[in-house]
């Protein structure tokens, strides 16, 4: 089947997509976006998550027909043109990055807390997070991320 769906502000068509082929499948391999990363298959760990018609979800449950018409933002699409995203920024500049294979599911979720709460408590930012795992921190870093970034929402930073 075909799929047309709207990525990152792009449309965006793949071919000889099979009925069982996911989103993730379809952005990693077919279009050329690799930032989503493939880890648990099962929505477990967060580190597929995208945004779809501006919900995040697990890429990976999502079958690649259901997108048709409707509009993914992934990592990707958090930037503008070269200049990062505050929460991309944030993640750089605090050290939350070091296997990076969490990161792009963290700075969806990371992101999408900071637009519907610009200042999160600390209890939030851990509720906010808590479907994405990582192997590699204890977390803290990435906190002081999110922590940073929502920040930057005033101009405090």
């Amino acid at each position: 089947m075909r799929v047309n769906v709207e990525v990152n502000g792009q449309p965006m068509t793949a071919d000889d997509v099979w009925p069982g082929e996911s989103l993730l499948y379809v952005l990693r391999e077919r279009l050329g976006l690799p930032g989503s990363k493939n880890a648990c298959e099962q929505g477990e760990c967060g580190s597929c998550t995208v945004y779809l018609d501006s919900v995040p979800v697990c890429a990976c449950l999502v079958a690649a027909g259901q997108t048709e018409g409707r509009r993914v933002r992934t990592v990707e699409g958090l930037a503008t043109g070269e200049a990062l995203d505050p929460v991309q920024e944030a993640f750089v500049r605090t050290g939350a990055v070091q296997c990076g294979f969490c990161t792009p599911g963290l700075v969806v979720a990371a992101h999408d807390l900071i637009r519907r709460n610009p200042h999160p408590s600390d209890a939030e930012i851990r509720e906010a997070l808590a479907g994405n795992l990582c192997r590699c921190t204890g977390y803290e870093k990435i906190l002081d991320a999110v922590r940073l970034a929502a920040s930057t929402v005033d101009g405090e930073a």
